[in-house]
């Protein structure tokens, strides 16, 4: 089942394990029985820690299997094979059931042993999803820190029937106790946000108590990572508030335009960035969405105030908000967002297999999207609004080469219709000809492209008509004091290697102002002799 270099990489891994691992596989005679088997046999070659007891006959979901240990009360089981990106997810729960110390914070890691109440979550999850791992993990921890809490991760794609039943058409999809509990990438922090009602107000308070900041980061993206890293080198203090640290990059399947790095995924990316910068002095706050930025006064510091309530000031600011998925803005888009509406093709689209969908947008994503849907789903129709697609050529042959794709171009999608449960079609006039068509299908995927983060600054600092922050050649924005860098800024071609350097250098323009405005003023020859 799992290759050589697999199986070595796991056998150094599973080395860690400090205490004896129990699985217990429930299975039937289907060939996805027997291939939950032989996997779970090669784990257990590679440790002498870990057994294998299997059961036929009981209630569970078939194949599945759960991970315990002697002595301690832990529920946690897989449905499914978890291979894919999902196979991160299971060594880890191997590593952390085994008694392997988590690497999340010890405050955070109180919290959750601390949780009070009966949870049984249920994550519905897809092997190509690059969001899922996260909620996965994240709950496997919660899992195996609190007896309270228990976790089933399930592969949509091959449970399909509770799929339907649940009308789940987006991943990953999160049941706590019967009832959904979220959809799309959460954090541990964020999950136990949710459950702890009191845990805001104390960050709130935690936050309200902070000294002003030297330099104050607004995002957690690659642009504010590289600024972080480089306001902290010259030893000042230095703060990142973040929505969620990554930004877009977590949302990014494959990266393979960031230089010396031939390939890697956003998540992991994501992942390397927070670690860097906490590998400084750097006070990271997670989980803080910025609403307001007042002007330096009288103090000489610009405040950001938050959702929470809290306030941060600070004596510069670097805004990095980056941008998210621009959305159609048509009647229907959000009453069926997650029930047949998707922005991921990556996470979603095993969810239509042998289903019609189409996808919103002709330039290099939305051709990506469609070509990889292609391979997934019984029909896709790509719908451009301009004349021709915008995509690279290289993948516009791709496209046209595959059968089961339609193209329409000169189309506006006016409407997304549906049953009142789910998708079952769209709406899109002909711009040339101004005739209305409806298409029958079942799943939209919008690739239209991105929006800056910025409503929450009209009015304070200059934006373009395109709603990005306007920065000069040293990422000045029009407020002094304040810096902006990234996708959110008016600098062109939105990539992770430029919002990188642009994040260095408003970092380092920042730092040049506050040696500037911090020096002591000149004293006159006349002053000099007074004196």
């Amino acid at each position: 089942m799992l290759e050589d270099s697999l199986k070595t990489q796991l056998k150094a891994y599973l080395e860690r394990l400090q205490r004896p691992v129990v699985i217990t596989a429930s299975v039937d005679d289907g060939a996805k029985s027997k291939e939950m088997l032989e996997l779970l046999e090669d784990i257990r070659a590679q440790s002498d820690k870990i057994t294998v007891e299997v059961i036929r006959d009981d209630a569970e979901r078939k194949p599945s299997f759960a991970l315990t240990t002697p002595g301690h009360d832990i529920s946690l089981r897989f449905a499914g094979l978890p291979m894919g990106h999902e196979f991160t997810s299971l060594v880890l729960a191997l590593l952390q059931v085994g008694g392997h110390p988590s690497k999340a914070t010890a405050e955070l890691l109180e919290q959750v042993k601390h949780l009070d109440g009966d949870f049984l979550f249920e994550t519905y999850y897809s092997l190509s999803c690059q969001n899922c791992p996260d909620v996965v993990q994240a709950l496997n921890l919660a899992a195996v820190l609190n007896p309270k809490i228990r976790h089933v991760a399930i592969d949509g794609a091959l449970f399909q029937d509770e799929v339907q039943a649940r009308e789940i058409m987006s991943v990953p999809t999160v049941y706590l106790n019967g009832q959904v509990f979220d959809q799309g990438r959460m954090t541990l922090e964020q999950i136990v946000a949710k459950l702890d009602t009191g845990a805001a107000k104390r960050e709130a308070a935690k936050i309200a108590q902070k000294d002003a900041f030297d330099v104050l980061v607004i995002g957690g993206g690659p642009a504010g990572a590289a600024a972080a890293i480089y306001a902290a080198r010259k030893g000042i203090r230095t703060g990142v508030a973040a929505e969620r640290f990554g930004g877009q990059v977590l949302d990014t399947m494959a990266i393979e335009n960031f230089i010396s790095v031939p390939h890697t995924e956003g998540p992991k990316l994501a992942t390397a960035l927070e670690q860097h910068v906490r590998e400084y002095d750097v006070d990271v706050m997670n989980l803080q969405r910025a609403t307001q930025l007042v002007p330096a006064g009288d103090d000489g510091l610009v405040e950001v105030k938050l959702e929470n309530g809290a306030s941060l000031k600070s004596k510069t600011v670097v805004l990095s908000t980056g941008a998210r998925w621009r959305q159609m803005g048509v009647p229907g888009e959000d009453k069926y967002r997650n029930k047949g509406v998707a922005y991921c093709p990556h996470c979603d689209g095993p969810l239509f297999k042998g289903k019609r969908v189409a996808v919103i947008g002709g330039g290099n994503s939305g051709v990506e999207a469609a070509i990889d849907l292609a391979g997934i789903v019984a029909h896709v129709t790509l719908v451009e609004y301009d004349g021709t697609l915008r995509a690279d050529e290289v993948l516009q042959r791709k496209l046209r080469s595959l059968k089961n794709v339609r193209i329409i171009t000169s189309a506006q999608t006016t409407e997304v219709l549906g049953d009142g449960q789910k998708v079952n079609g769209l709406v899109y006039t002909d711009r040339v000809g101004g005739d209305s068509h409806r298409v029958e299908l079942e799943g939209v995927f919008v690739q239209i492209g991105l929006l800056p983060n910025t409503e929450w600054l009209k009015g304070t600092v200059a934006l373009s008509p395109r709603c990005e922050i306007e920065v000069d050649a040293h990422g000045r924005t029009s407020v002094p004091g304040v810096f902006a860098a990234g996708d959110v800024t008016t600098v062109p071609y939105k990539q992770i290697v430029i919002a990188m350097g642009e994040g260095s250098k408003a970092a380092l323009a920042a730092f040049d102002h506050l040696i500037r405005t911090s020096a002591p003023a000149e004293t006159t020859p006349a002053e000099a002799e007074a004196a």
